[in-house]
């Protein structure tokens, strides 16, 4: 892979400030540009914020919030980078417009990733030149501390560029994973979903509250979940047989169970009602210290999972 010193990060919201803030901790330059009003101090605020834990979880040689420029001209941003983590808004007209842009300015060899969480790259691409360096960058939130990334790439896509893709998440520290097909919402954001359906499923139909459910994942499968995925968790659950155990004993009740799933719609009464239940789960706490309190445990399990070459 050609040498990566400058990241240019287009669009700097939630989520392409905390990838700002990622890759000045990995030593990158980084130019952003971001047409919102009052753009750059939020970007600065932001890496601000974020760099404490960064701190915490280790910095790269030479990482500093001053590597970071700012421009509100996509032209000015892009001179020079040598990657692009694009995170603009989730529009496919304004998608196409601006990988059009981005095509057009950037030599052909720098590869423009999104963290699109459902658009499909096969139509972002269609709007350049050379669709071939277009790929999927989707990272987990929050991207400065989460190591996942999906990788994907559209119908004209090089099978290099995914190659040079994930090479380079890989190197940076990231935990990426191919998504060989592309559909909405991709691998990651489908299972959770999945999860959401039946969450508001059970809350809706009075079987659980608010609380009852975020506990019943925080203390019980979450836990399991946060060191392995569920295809290995099952096959610890079926001791000496495994998964195939697993699957002989249960595999009909888990049927069973799926066919009793609940198809909820996200009506304004449920919005009212999950809403009231999370006021209800903090009544009493410091909301603004969730957040925190949340990335210091994180920092601290993604350290020790690194500690281990025990799991996958």
């Amino acid at each position: 892979m050609y040498d990566i010193t400058c990241i240019g990060v287009v669009g700097t919201g939630t989520i392409g400030a905390s990838w700002a803030a990622y890759y000045l901790a990995r030593g990158f330059d980084v130019s952003a540009t971001d047409p919102m009003p009052g753009a750059e101090a939020k970007l600065r605020e932001a890496v601000r914020a974020h760099w404490s834990i960064l701190t915490q979880m280790g910095l790269a040689d030479g990482a500093s919030p001053e590597r970071l420029r700012f421009s509100g001209s996509l032209k000015e941003a892009l001179q020079g980078v040598h990657f692009v983590q694009e995170s603009g808004p989730e529009r496919e007209d304004l998608k196409l417009a601006l990988f059009r842009d981005m095509d057009a300015l950037l030599p052909s060899h720098v590869i423009l990733a999104s963290s699109s969480s459902g658009l499909l790259m096969s139509k972002v691409q269609d709007a350049c030149a050379h669709p071939e360096r277009v790929v999927l960058g989707h990272p987990f939130n929050p991207p400065h501390m989460i190591p996942l990334v999906e990788v994907l790439g559209g119908a004209l896509t090089s099978p290099e560029t995914v190659e040079r893709t994930m090479a380079f998440y890989a190197a940076i520290g990231k935990r990426p994973i191919h998504v060989r097909k592309e559909v909405p919402g991709h691998i990651a954001n489908r299972l959770q979903a999945a999860l959401w359906r039946e969450a508001f499923h059970l809350v809706e139909q009075g079987v659980a509250t608010v609380a009852d459910v975020d506990t019943a994942i925080a203390y019980g499968p979450g836990l399991r979940w946060a060191l392995m995925g569920p295809f290995l968790n099952m096959h610890l659950g079926g001791g000496e047989g495994g998964i195939r155990h697993m699957l002989d004993h249960l595999g009909g009740p888990i049927e069973s169970w799926w066919d009793d799933l609940g198809t909820p719609r996200i009506t304004e009464e449920l919005k009212q009602q999950l809403a009231a239940g999370v006021a209800d789960a903090l009544e009493g706490r410091d909301g603004a210290a969730l957040a925190p309190a949340r990335d210091a445990l994180l920092a601290g399990l993604i350290e020790a999972k690194k500690g281990t070459d025990k799991l996958p």
